[in-house]
């Protein structure tokens, strides 16, 4: 790796234009398309599989899902404080990077490899494999996001940088959504297609992931920070909620990603089960494939409408698309294809642009406290979005097997009205609540100018007033 230094472009407290190249932002953004193969498709893939072949019962599988989230989630402003304070000579973040990309690999090829075991070995494996795959990814994932940040002070630069990067996991999502369909077609049938399958999905991301990883690290380099952030405490993690901005933002996002991550469970079985289709990766390659080709133009419209109110429309375009799949009727699968499309156009939005806010929200922490602490924002934002996932994933198959579901069998009316409630009405609701709570969130374009120009004089030794105060 070169040695750390300074991205070309102003230093910290600084905030004129500037433009970063395209093979910086390729380099950087490269890693989240085989990193998303840790995200939507563990919530896609793991529970049906898991479950359904492999033998483990639902509630045990959401019981020790939600398990390893929160041991995770735990992790998560550690590592982010371990990551701001740490000075080597290739930087803050970049050795968490190389050092991690071998163990979260091996990870991904054990957690989709259970061997052929019975039910209780088999919870077993999923349990370490999970607790495994999470401590790997929180190593690499905390330092790699909170590389973004601080790459760019620029207000629009930012955005773009960041929304790249959210691009490539959505691309990612897509490519690891899709692989499973050419691998059904390559794969000979037999009893063991479903293993076989998985294991080779394990396998051709395990080297992709230690590939982008080492790439990123030895390209993308880094701003020397000017201050050195704090040690760990749970006091100083609960002290960044003293950040209004930081807890209006983290709040909403909470409640959207409850929102989001109910359907992202429950939609192999309300396909299976509900529309009795067997088009599962198609609809769901539909809605990424959609959300990926709409994101320049929400990008276009963040910076002509401002960040907040491009995510609100994104929310109310998604929630309205995704309503009346709920009054559909048994087997409607036409109707439902329709719904995903057009809810997916504003799905790529919902995932981009908080983190570009959540920036914004550092710098603003930057004028308050004087250091630049993006891993403990970045950790703690982690933990929000990982408990957010691992409740929704948790609700989602507790109320299934709450209701009776029973695996590979046609299911009651009663579970059925339980899977549509939690696959559409639920989301919709908490979607509605983070819109009105988002629309508190104070940092805009002028705002943040005002903040870099408050950084700037203070770290000249001068008095700026707090601009949101």
């Amino acid at each position: 790796m070169a040695d750390s230094a300074a991205v070309r472009g102003p230093t910290t407290g600084q905030g004129g234009p500037e433009r970063l190249s395209w093979a910086l932002k390729l380099a950087y953004s490269s890693p989240a398309i085989a990193l998303a193969v840790v995200g939507v498709p563990i919530f896609f893939y793991l529970p049906a599989f898991y479950t359904d072949v492999v033998g483990v019962d639902p509630v045990l599988f959401a019981v020790i899902f939600l398990a390893s989230r929160m041991f995770d989630g735990i992790a998560d402003p550690i590592m982010g404080t371990i990551s701001d304070r740490t000075r080597t000579r290739w930087g803050r973040r970049r050795p968490f990077l190389v050092l991690g990309a071998l163990p979260l690999a091996l990870s991904v090829i054990l957690v989709y490899s259970p061997p052929i075991m019975s039910s209780a070995a088999s919870t077993l494996w999923l349990g370490a494999t999970l607790f495994f795959l999470y401590a790997a990814w929180t190593c690499v994932i905390v330092p790699y996001e909170a590389l973004g940040p601080e790459l760019t002070f620029d207000y629009d630069e930012r955005t773009r940088v960041l929304g790249l990067r959210e691009a490539a996991y959505i691309l990612g999502t897509i490519l690891a959504v899709g692989t499973p369909i050419l691998l059904d077609r390559w794969i000979p049938a037999g009893p063991d297609h479903e293993r076989r399958k998985y294991l080779w999905f394990g396998l051709i991301y395990a080297p992709t992931i230690i590939f982008t990883l080492v790439i990123c690290a030895r390209v993308v380099r880094e701003r020397a920070p000017a201050t050195s952030a704090h040690h760990f405490t749970v006091g100083s993690t609960l002290a960044l909620f003293r950040n209004r901005p930081f807890r209006i933002l983290v709040v909403a996002f909470v409640v959207a990603a409850l929102g989001n991550n109910l359907p992202a469970v429950l939609i192999p079985y309300y396909v299976t089960y509900y529309l009795g289709s067997d088009r599962i990766h198609e609809i769901l390659l539909s809605y990424f494939v959609l959300s990926v080709l709409f994101v320049p133009a929400w990008l276009w419209l963040s910076q002509r409408i401002g960040k907040k109110s491009a995510f609100v429309w994104a929310m109310l375009v998604n929630s309205a698309a995704f309503l009346p799949v709920y009054f559909l009727a048994p087997g409607a699968e036409t109707a439902y294809w329709l719904c995903v499309a057009i809810s997916g156009t504003a799905g790529g939005a919902i995932v981009v642009l908080p983190p570009t806010m959540l920036a914004d929200v550092i710098d603003y922490d930057e004028l308050v406290s004087g250091a630049r602490r993006e891993g403990q924002y970045v950790g703690v934002w982690f933990i929000a979005r990982k408990m957010a996932a691992a409740v929704g994933a948790g609700i989602g198959l507790l109320s299934l097997g709450l209701a009776g579901y029973k695996a590979n069998e046609v299911q009651p009316e009663h579970v059925l009205s339980t899977l549509r409630a939690f696959y559409v009405l639920v989301p919709v609701v908490l979607n509605a609540l983070s819109v009105a709570l988002v629309m508190g969130f104070p940092i805009g374009r002028a705002e943040y100018d005002r903040i870099r120009q408050a950084v700037a004089v203070r770290a000249a030794g001068g008095d700026a007033p707090d601009p949101l105060a």
